[in-house]
């Protein structure tokens, strides 16, 4: 069970063509996935709800999303939860919640 603990796996679509940038000599590549979820509400209609993930990728992973990720394409991803804060431009402490990968997997039509 120890390599379940902060383990995220989605399968969704690229909202966003990746931005990728060094890092101190290391590649990131940050990018939104969403993720759609149905269901029949209790008037018997059909509802889609959209979630939208914020996704890092650092290093080897982050080579294989600037050569073959862009925005639309459906892909599955691996990795944990990450937590960080920053104070904005006018000193408030925010708070984002990312997806770092670990691995990437490519699905749909080429």
């Amino acid at each position: 069970m120890k390599n379940l603990r902060n383990k995220v796996q989605l399968i969704g679509n690229v909202g966003m063509e990746p931005e990728v940038k060094d890092v101190n000599g290391n590649k990131l590549a940050k990018f939104a996935m969403a993720t759609n979820e149905s269901y029949t509400n209790k008037q018997g209609e059909r509802v889609q709800e959209t979630q939208w993930h914020n996704l890092v990728a650092w290093g080897k992973t982050a080579d294989i999303v600037e050569r073959f990720v862009t925005k639309g394409k459906e892909i599955a991803i691996e990795g944990k939860l990450n937590t960080r804060s920053f104070e904005d431009t006018e000193g408030r402490k925010r708070y984002i919640t990312e997806i770092v990968m670990q691995e990437v997997l490519l699905l749909g039509s080429k």
